[in-house]
Order: structure tokens, then C-alpha cells, then sequence
């Protein structure tokens, strides 16, 4: 079963498995959530469930979404994203979905937005190769030719290039990562390795569903 959740990323520990080994693990403030709207196929052409999640001030929610989270009688929430189920409709309006509905073992996918590092050249951005480091050398590490074979007006260079420009900030998904351990109490959950993003920046653990072959 397709299952979900959004949370706040604390940061980067290492704890001790059974075995008397140490693995290193990142800490997720997951949930708890709530659920904002039911998509369904007949409506909305796709199946899905938005969930809100993290505290905001009155103040700071705009009209709309007042009025949105007024028809599905929740509290505001500071986000809202979808998560595609193929049955949505398990979840009720209000309904309240925290982190335990993962355990320790499981296998999970994590989005999010890895950082933005502004404007870097092609060798940092896409592992580009330096020029010569010799005196007579004056190309070190700016692009070369980036041309295509064409001669006359039609030569050009086609969408797509790798060239410098603006690095991070994008949307990452990383897949396949332990549950290493679940607080339920404190609404915590340890995943194995590293996943994308800041501190305190938004990421959205789904399980990892396996491929129907």
C-alpha cells in the first residue's frame, strides 16, 4: 500500500544498531499531518491526497487558503503538498496521519530541495575537465568549443548544453533509504544516509513500492 508523509529535516546523527555497529542517520521531524482534500478520478482526473503540515500564524495564511482549509474544517497549516494514492479515499477530511504509520526496516523515497550553490562554472557544475595548466595555456577552466558542425547562418548551439550557470535548488529525489528508527512520541524518524536539502527545509517520505513486473 502507497503511504506518505510530510516533515522538516533536523539534521545529520549517528546511532548504534544491535550488532554494535554505528550508522549515520538523518533526523526527520515527520508529521504530524493532516488531510487538506481527497483528489479523485472522477473529479479531478487523478487520484491523490493533499496533506498540511507545520504550524503558521493566522495572519500569514491569504484568503483563499483560509477559506480552503475552512471547507475541510483543519486548521491552517504553513504546507501543502499531494501525494498520488491509488486510493485516496481511505483518508478522511481532518483526519490526523503521524509517523508511526512507518516502522524501523522499511524502505522509503525522500523529495526535497537540494541546496543552491548560485552560479558555478561547467567544471563545477557539471565535472567538466580543466585545460592545460601551462604557461601557453589560456583556457584553464572556461568552456571550449561548444559548436556543432555547421557551417553558414545555421550553426547554433542547441537547447540543452551544459554551460555554466545557476547549480542546486532543485528537486531531488532520493530512493531506497532504511527507516533506521521511529519516535512516535516525538514525531521522529531516523532514515540511513543523507537526503536533499537544509536544515529545517521541507521533504516528503513516501514508501518505496516496488516495480510490478
Amino acid at each position: 500500500m502507497a503511504k506518505g508523509i510530510l516533515g522538516k529535516k533536523l539534521g545529520m546523527t549517528q546511532v548504534f544498531m544491535e550488532d554494535g555497529t554505528f550508522v549515520p542517520v538523518t533526523v526527520v521531524e515527520a508529521g504530524p499531518c493532516v488531510v487538506v482534500q481527497n483528489r479523485t478520478e472522477e473529479k479531478d482526473g487523478y487520484h491523490a491526497v493533499q496533506l498540511g503540515f507545520g504550524a503558521v500564524k493566522e495572519k500569514n495564511v491569504t484568503r483563499p487558503m483560509k477559506g480552503h482549509f475552512a471547507k475541510a474544517g483543519v486548521k491552517a497549516v504553513r504546507f501543502t503538498k499531494e501525494l498520488r494514492l491509488p486510493s485516496p479515499s481511505e483518508y478522511a477530511l481532518g483526519q490526523e496521519i503521524g509517523v508511526d504509520i512507518f516502522a524501523a526496516g522499511e524502505l522509503v523515497d525522500v523529495t526535497g530541495t537540494s541546496r543552491g550553490k548560485g552560479f558555478a562554472g561547467g567544471i563545477k557544475r557539471h565535472n567538466f575537465a580543466r585545460g592545460p595548466m601551462a604557461h601557453g595555456s589560456k583556457s584553464h577552466r572556461e568552456p571550449g568549443s561548444m559548436g556543432p558542425r555547421m557551417s553558414g547562418p545555421g550553426g547554433k548551439v542547441f537547447k540543452g548544453k551544459k554551460l555554466p550557470g545557476h547549480m542546486g535548488h532543485e528537486r531531488v529525489t532520493v530512493q531506497r533509504l532504511t527507516v533506521v528508527r521511529v519516535d512516535a512520541e516525538r514525531n521522529l524518524m531516523l532514515i540511513k544516509g543523507a537526503i536533499p536539502g537544509p536544515k529545517k527545509g521541507l521533504v516528503i517520505i513516501r514508501n518505496t513500492v516496488k516495480p510490478v513486473k
